[in-house]
């Protein structure tokens, strides 16, 4: 990941904008922040400068960007997220993230070095496939002109495919093939949470599972099929009897599984929903026969639970709904293509940021560690599906990088990042935490001292924000978690130390 310093003067605020950011002036008074209004002004305003902001870059005359997502930080930095078009077409590996303080460019964090000019966009030589895109492909390789499909179809397990295949639009070569269906790999017992409060909201004499303080977020019912479903109503706000045998009980873990994400990346980020807009997920539980999975779609915006086996086990524990809707929040920001070491970040994103909800959480039925899907009973023995400490517990998941890690499927090679986190955390050698014991190695047997669990979320989400983007490596990832706690702490400080140390700990280096 490269960064560079630019001195290009642009103006990127509203005044919606800069209402969120409180710097209205010290006589203003303070005003209710609506996240959707000033995310849609803040967008709108990076639109206007983005012509600018172009020519700055040196981009050819054919190059637009598109404002995807806007961070502001406490100093006035705003990090803008731009997408990509060359002559009309989309970008792939063409995202950048560009960083501006009072009006000047002070940094860029790219996908791809590529250059485009000179690139011929009007002659693809291979014929298009029924429904087939023409886009740039530019990622990890010289770009070239591609056709992107995507097919959408139900696998034998019953989870829905949404199967995106990039083919050289010149010589009919297959660049990339990834699944837009990002799977939880788990079954679930019952109900796991307990007795919880909810949010609801009332329309006339019965109560809808609708969540009037989280966006409106919402739970339908599937009955066991597919599509929309329908959305939960009851009569006296008194839902489910914490067992399968009344249907409204999965939809309360649901609910509460969501309520408790969109907390936790309120409350400890700053985050308002998953695309920073203030609108709620949908939810939607009792998916297919006995499907013993759950997953999130960017397409509907939406999470759905199976009901696991024999229809009594539903997914919907705190860290599954935590880790599925990290996907929602990965594809709203860094975007990590879902495939290589890229798609092996993304799904440690999901682990990491579904671990530090259920630690949020504070739930005493379901007690925040760094196991994954603990709850689930995902093998019937009663072990997690995955363990952040010495992640090779589970059989197949890497504990260290490897030149060898970006051919590993994405569920366990992620357990490199997951073991980062939890060394950066936790620090490596025996120790128990809620109640759980801990045993995590490093690659050199040099000891890691951890610097705490809400440093290194801070560090991870930082970094995912503002300098991942759709092609970062486990290098990169290093260089942009590096980046983030010299942002947060300072690049002299004890935690900056701490993430080179970690990262050398799990061999990247």
């Amino acid at each position: 990941m490269k960064r560079t310093t630019l001195g290009v003067t642009t103006a990127l605020m509203s005044a919606a904008a800069l209402a969120a950011t409180g710097t209205l002036g010290a006589n203003a008074a303070p005003q209710p922040v609506n996240p959707l209004l000033a995310q849609s002004e803040a967008l709108h305003a990076a639109a206007e400068r983005a012509g600018t902001i172009s020519s700055a870059l040196g981009l050819s005359g054919g190059e637009r960007l598109v404002p995807r997502d806007v961070v502001r930080d406490a100093d006035g930095t705003h990090h803008i997220r731009f997408d990509r078009t060359l002559n009309g077409l989309k970008v792939i590996g063409g995202d950048l993230v560009v960083a501006q303080k009072s009006g000047q460019v002070t940094g860029v964090s790219r996908a791809s070095q590529a250059v485009l000019a000179g690139l011929d966009t009007s002659a693809p030589s291979v014929a298009a496939a029924p429904d087939a895109t023409l886009v740039v492909f530019a990622l990890d390789r010289a770009p070239v002109l591609a056709w992107e499909t995507v097919q959408h179809s139900v696998k034998e397990d019953q989870t829905p495919s949404e199967l995106h295949t990039f083919t050289d639009a010149k010589t009919g070569e297959t660049l990339l093939a990834y699944d837009g269906i990002h799977v939880a790999e788990g079954t679930g017992q019952s109900t796991y949470s307990g007795t919880v409060d909810l949010s609801t909201t009332q329309s006339g004499s019965a109560f809808q599972l609708k969540d009037p303080a989280r966006g409106d977020q919402a739970v339908n019912d599937l009955n066991n099929g597919s599509g929309t479903g329908t959305l939960f109503t009851d009569a006296d706000n008194r839902w489910g009897n914490g067992t399968h045998t009344d249907k409204a009980t999965a939809g309360v873990d649901a609910a509460f599984g969501a309520a408790k994400t969109w907390d936790y990346y309120k409350n400890v980020h700053g985050r308002s929903g998953i695309k920073n807009n203030g609108v709620g997920a949908l939810s939607k539980v009792h998916y297919g026969n006995a499907y013993v999975n759950a997953f999130w779609s960017d397409s509907c915006f939406c999470m759905t639970y199976g009901d696991g086996a024999q229809n009594r086990n539903p997914l919907t524990s705190i860290d599954v709904a935590a880790h599925e809707m990290s996907h929602g929040v990965t594809s709203a920001t860094a975007g990590l293509v879902y495939s290589g070491e890229s798609g092996g970040l993304n799904e440690a994103t999901s682990d990491i940021f579904g671990s530090t909800t259920e630690f949020h959480a504070g739930n005493a039925s379901d007690a925040g560690d760094y196991l994954i899907g603990e709850k689930i009973n995902i093998r019937g023995d009663g072990k997690p599906l995955r363990y952040m400490d010495k992640p090779s517990k589970d059989g197949r998941s890497l504990d260290f990088w490897s030149a060898n890690a970006g051919n590993v499927d994405v569920h366990y090679s992620s357990g490199i990042a997951n073991h980062f986190f939890y060394l950066l955390s936790e620090g490596s050698g025996q120790k128990t935490i809620n109640g759980v014991a801990y045993d995590s190695p490093t690659y050199d047997n040099q000891p890691v001292t951890g610097i705490g669990r809400d440093k290194a979320e801070k560090i991870w989400y930082r970094a995912l924000t503002t300098k991942f983007t759709s092609s970062t490596k486990y290098a990169a990832a290093r260089t942009g978690t590096l980046a983030a706690a010299a942002d947060l702490y300072g690049a002299s400080s004890a935690e900056h130390a701490a993430v080179d140390r970690a990262w050398a700990a799990v061999n990247v280096k």
